[in-house]
């Protein structure tokens, strides 16, 4: 499946910028670049040593398109295995598009997304849940997300998986060479040690399994809707929590009529916070669509935070503690923090009054001022709790990619099947069958086991000249 063909793509952002890299790869990368590269030292580039710099020019019969840096990887150490080189150019779109044209006029072939990592991959360089922490390293935009896509790249990940597939190969090898000898009723393989082997790889499995909730949110954000009644504040709590005016504050009730969302990176996670049209009956049509709204918004939201105007809590407290019931009844597996805004205006006796009202809902109660931003980072704090943070600072792998958890499901419900077989004295060559299903989705992760189908879907997801 390697196609040996000399491919081409720009490997930094499209768009003018001070700089620009262009990235060839493949058999003809040194020939291809040696033909349009005009070093100033007069060297061939065929003949530098690898990883070495060159500054030049590119030139077509005469015509110097631009100063360039050209950097020298001849395989095997390169990224993909294969010669590469790198043109660092100026960063101007028509100087970029021109030199692109004139390689591909040389013979140099367009390269597809994620192509360099797909050749990397197939040459060895990097298996395929490394290849996949490729592209999660390019989009990860916070700390967390960062972390776990380094860590995966490193090899974590494969590394535990790759360990516990080997030795469950080699039972695996002693069971089939016992089928050979199913005449002469030998046991090549330690049943004891092999039943230890299967618990563990059962632990390990579920605690894989059990990451991925954890790995899926860090990836993508945590959705954290804010609900409550209109006018209470949850445009100046957004505002407060973002340090920017981002959402309309008004003493108009109903003012904001449509969701609003933006990212908060608190602590190295992302949060995603919704500001909603708010509950309540109205006649007005907009603001009833968004009201619909917020529910469908609670509905995606892992994390639900209701607000509401101390102020009128005595006024309305029946009706808030109806609508946090409602709530809490209604998703009461979702986390719910219950915001008194307002703080700044209540009286110590006003504020016992709430507390003694809500104590009955065993939720998590804070005090805020989201117009003096008083009560900000306990909030912060609180969200903070609802994510298991204590595997990144283990540096434990944690599993954030839907096909790897996919795999692993299957591997374990392989593994479950196999220790059954144990305990009922099931025939080995029944045994051996799960076992071969359970290395089967190991090797998927991995990429033992694949087929172009599978790669191209994968590699679809890159952005092309990585």
């Amino acid at each position: 499946m390697i196609n040996h063909e000399t491919i081409v793509a720009l490997a930094t952002p499209s768009g003018a910028g001070a700089i620009a890299i262009i990235r060839l790869s493949g058999n003809d990368a040194i020939s291809i670049a040696e033909s349009v590269f005009q070093s100033v030292s007069g060297k061939k580039l065929s003949k530098q040593k690898t990883h070495t710099i060159h500054l030049g020019h590119i030139v077509e019969e005469g015509k110097v398109y631009d100063q360039v840096l050209v950097s020298n990887f001849k395989n095997p150490n390169s990224y993909t295995g294969e010669d590469v080189v790198e043109i660092s150019c100026h960063g101007s779109t028509y100087i970029q598009q021109q030199i692109i044209q004139l390689l591909l006029r040389k013979g140099a072939k367009m390269a597809q997304a994620g192509e360099f990592t797909l050749r990397a991959f197939l040459n060895g360089k990097l298996d395929l849940s490394q290849a996949e922490a490729v592209a999660d390293l390019i989009s990860s935009d916070n700390e967390a997300s960062h972390q776990i896509a380094m860590q995966q790249m490193r090899g974590g990940f494969s590394n535990e998986i790759a360990k516990l597939r080997e030795e469950l190969l080699n039972f695996a090898s002693l069971i089939e060479l016992e089928l050979d000898f199913a005449e002469e009723d030998v046991e090549f393989a330690d049943r004891s040690q092999f039943k230890e082997l299967l618990n563990r790889i059962e632990f390990v499995l579920k605690r894989l399994i059990d990451s991925f909730a954890v790995g899926n949110v860090i990836k993508n954000g945590i959705p954290v809707a804010i609900v409550g009644e209109p006018n209470v504040g949850k445009s100046t709590l957004l505002n407060a929590l973002l340090n920017e005016e981002r959402a309309i504050v008004s003493d108009i009730a109903g003012t904001t009529r449509d969701t609003i969302e933006d990212e908060l990176v608190i602590d190295g996670i992302g949060f995603r916070f919704i500001d909603t049209a708010g509950i309540r009956e109205t006649k007005d049509v907009v603001e009833s669509i968004g009201i619909k709204k917020t529910f469908e918004k609670i509905e995606q939201a892992q994390v639900v935070i209701y607000l509401f105007d101390g102020s009128k809590f005595k006024s309305s407290s029946s009706q808030f503690v109806i609508e946090l019931e409602q709530i809490k009844n209604k998703y009461p597996q979702k986390p719910l923090v219950i915001l008194i805004n307002k703080k700044d205006v209540l009286s110590e006796e006003e504020i016992s009054n709430i507390n003694l009202k809500l104590e009955n809902l065993h939720l998590k109660q804070i005090l805020i001022s989201a117009k003096n931003k008083e009560g900000i980072d306990e909030l912060k704090n609180t969200l903070l709790s609802f994510v298991n943070t204590g595997a990144l600072r283990n540096n434990e792998t944690i599993v954030t990619n839907t096909r790897h958890y996919d795999s692993l499901l299957k591997a374990l419900e392989e593994i479950q099947k196999v220790k059954f077989g144990m305990e009922t004295n099931l025939s080995s060559d029944l045994m051996a069958i799960d076992i071969k299903q359970a290395l089967y989705y190991f090797g998927e992760i991995t990429g033992e086991v694949t087929n172009d189908e599978l790669l191209g879907n994968i590699f679809a997801n890159f952005c092309i000249g990585k």
